[in-house]
């Protein structure tokens, strides 16, 4: 598969890196496609990475995985161009995190969530949430004590969310739990807050979600 990486922060170049090792042809999609940490990321990738503008990493993939900060997330998708999405699978790892004194917090909340404006930013795409709730070194191949853990995912395509759940069981993770629409990424942004807050409070990044069932 074709995969775009849109966004070329540590989340991207780890979870593109990951792809790549599953024989996944990655291309990078950036605002400065030469940057040396792109073209280091690429060298290490090896063949199977490229990088180049966000349009042109959004019109040449098969599906689409969103990894921008989001304070540069309405902006990245303006420079992808909304019609270079259309139709396509997007996989909106994101969460609405803003930086203040005292440390990571919510910018949306409750009534409203990231993944529901990536997908009005997107309207002909298929926006589904997944990989928000873990450690970017943990999303493909994850190395979790206890695991295997759980990955919940949301989106309004059924298809869509089959096409993620695929991904993911191919990625290493056998258990996918669709919450529902894309609305349920008002339930996975806050669960994402969760796992940040733990992180910090116990100095760790190996932990994850479990849903325990009868």
């Amino acid at each position: 598969m074709n995969i775009a990486i849109l966004g070329s922060g540590q989340v991207g170049r780890a979870l593109g890196a990951g792809l790549a090792r599953h024989g996944h042809d990655v291309i990078m999609g950036t605002r400065d496609p030469a940057a040396a940490p792109v073209a280091q990321w690429v060298a290490e990738v090896g063949e199977r990475a490229t990088a180049g503008s966000y349009a042109d990493a959004a019109s040449r993939c098969d599906l689409a995985c969103l990894v921008t900060a989001w304070s540069g997330t309405e902006n990245a998708l303006r420079l992808v161009g909304a019609d270079n999405l259309a139709g396509k699978v997007v996989i909106d790892v994101t969460n609405p995190l803003g930086y203040g004194p005292g440390g990571p917090y919510m910018v949306i909340g409750y009534t409203d969530s990231g993944g529901e404006q990536v997908q009005r930013w997107l309207p002909q795409a298929k926006v589904v949430k997944a990989w928000n709730i873990v450690a970017n070194a943990n999303m493909v191949d994850p190395n979790i004590p206890g695991g295997p853990a759980d990955m919940f995912i949301c989106g309004n395509d059924p298809a869509a969310k089959q096409t993620v759940t695929e991904l993911l069981a191919e990625s290493g993770w056998p258990s996918t739990i669709d919450v529902g629409g894309i609305e349920g990424a008002r339930l996975l942004e806050p669960l994402a807050m969760l796992w940040i807050g733990y992180a910090i409070s116990h100095a760790s990044g190996s932990h994850a979600f479990k849903l325990l069932r009868p």
